[in-house]
């Protein structure tokens, strides 16, 4: 029995999940890490938290599958996107913490880089809308107003590419290396030309001697040291972004095919093939993977900034509920939200409004409103989002997705998927393992080490737990949606009054 790990870094903790060659899991462990908001709208990370994360859920992986006398044939990575990390190829240390993809301080920055007339050669090149979740403006901001050095020691990466770095030697011969599906999401990087821009990293001042070498996302990036580890000496042979992970995992390999992942925010991507598609209003195209030199699929996405981020909200914030498992009951224990709808803008908008100017709505509260309605309208708001996105999608493509796989923590609320199908008119389906993320990063991996043959493969192996057809009427749905519709309008802007 051979198995693949997967490091799945994610915006709150570190997952490391090893699955067997039959697709079965095989061991797990997690760690939180602290976040850090110094100022409103500022989202930090301390790149060590994340590292020291990694090696405690890594070496307990290892340690259980050596219990069992398993063999480990490789290691996969999938991580948030966007996030910046900054450190020193000499000294091996962060030089500043990481800037979150949540983190709106250059907002201004983009709407100057916008008024300029420089959103369309964005567009073009790289897919994406001009707007601070992105990796370029981030990065600009820590070289001229962070403080940060740009010299000849300087390395920038998203967390894939630091958690690379370190687990191959770090300052002692580490690799430094990402893959074309996060390297898509830096802004600074022309999905069509399958390299770095030079007039994109002009345009946001960044010198190209420290961005990481781009590699297929299947295929090896290098060996783990033992010491830095737990242990192993294995081949890295996999690495995509999360939700890129996550669309492989849910094993959506054929054009058409349509995911969400309901984690810290949501974020629905479909499978548009091997044709760069033109820019579309309110959605970015994105690489999904290569699993080969010069062979890329790309995905149409959609970015939803707060999902299951609320339920932290209401946990930590509001302490409406002590733990996030509580969420689930709550909310199903009343029909609706007594007419209350909430809008999480808690750091703007996302697709397809791509205001960060928005924030958090809450409209429809009268003096019977509960603490049950509350957690029903954060959760309805999850299936709202999604369906805006779904909409966008439609549009762009011209045919609604025949259905819709789903992911991520919240997906195991049946009050969630029941209501997400009722809203799209289609049939939801739950995979019957959760972590797809990771699930998609050891795939990857596994894939370019011969522990499966081909996504053929993995495409078999995808399996539901549960389905969930619509049971809404269409004026029914139709009367929600526009309630929504106007809520959202009451948040847009709302940073600017």
């Amino acid at each position: 029995m051979s198995c693949v790990i997967a490091i799945d870094a994610g915006t709150t903790g570190v997952r490391a999940f090893a699955v067997g060659d039959d697709g079965e899991p095989r061991a797990r462990s997690y760690r939180e890490f602290r976040q850090h908001f110094p100022r409103p709208g500022w989202v930090e990370h301390d790149p060590y938290d994340i590292w020291q994360a990694t090696s405690e859920t890594l070496a307990e992986v290892v340690r259980e599958l050596h219990d069992r006398s398993e063999t480990i044939a490789a290691v996969g990575i999938t991580n948030q996107r966007e996030t910046v990390v900054v450190w020193d190829r000499r000294t091996g240390a962060p030089r500043a913490r990481a800037i979150v993809w949540q983190d709106r301080r250059t907002a201004e920055r983009c709407d100057e880089l916008r008024a300029a007339g420089y959103e369309p050669m964005i567009r073009r090149a790289t897919g994406l809308v001009l707007d601070p979740y992105f990796s370029a403006s981030k990065l600009s901001w820590l070289l001229h107003t962070g403080g940060v050095t740009a010299d000849e020691d300087l390395a920038f990466g998203t967390v894939d590419a630091w958690l690379l770095w370190k687990l191959t030697g770090g300052s002692n011969g580490g690799v430094h290396a990402t893959d074309p599906s996060n390297a898509s999401r830096t802004m600074l990087y022309d999905i069509g030309a399958g390299d770095w821009s030079d007039e994109l990293c002009e345009l946001f001042d960044v010198p190209r001697a420290c961005v990481p070498d781009v590699l297929p996302s299947s295929g090896r990036f290098g060996v783990t040291v033992p010491a830095d580890a737990a242990g192993l000496r294995v081949p890295i042979s996999g690495i995509a972004g999360d939700q890129q992970a996550a669309l492989f995992g849910q094993a959506c390999v054929e054009p058409g095919m349509t995911k969400n992942t309901y984690g810290t925010g949501s974020f629905v991507l479909t499978n548009v093939g091997s044709t760069q598609p033109e820019p579309v209003d309110g959605l970015l195209t994105t690489i999904a993977w290569s699993l080969a030199p010069g062979a890329v699929t790309y995905a149409m996405e959609g970015a939803i900034f707060v999902t299951g981020a609320a339920i932290q909200w209401l946990r930590d914030g509001l302490g409406v509920i002590r733990e996030a498992s509580e969420i689930g009951p709550l909310a199903a224990s009343v029909p609706d939200p007594g007419g209350v709808y909430l809008v999480p803008a808690f750091t703007g908008l996302g697709s397809p409004w791509w205001d960060p100017y928005a924030r958090g709505t809450i409209v429809g509260i009268t003096r019977g409103t509960s603490r049950a309605h509350l957690a029903r309208a954060v959760v309805e708001a999850m299936a709202f989002q999604t369906a805006d996105v779904v909409d966008a999608i439609t549009r762009a493509s011209g045919a609604a997705p025949a259905e819709m796989r789903v992911d991520g923590g919240a997906s195991v609320m049946d009050v969630l998927c029941q209501f997400q199908a009722d809203l799209l008119g289609v049939t939801v389906r739950r995979a019957a393992i959760q972590e797809t993320t990771a699930l998609g990063a050891a795939f990857l991996a596994g894939i370019a080490e011969g522990v499966w043959s081909s996504p053929d493969e993995v495409n078999a192996r995808w399996s539901a737990d549960a389905a969930f057809s619509p049971t809404m009427t269409d004026d029914g749905r139709a009367g929600r949606r526009a309630a929504w519709g106007r809520a959202v309008e009451r948040s847009r802007g709302w940073a600017h009054a």
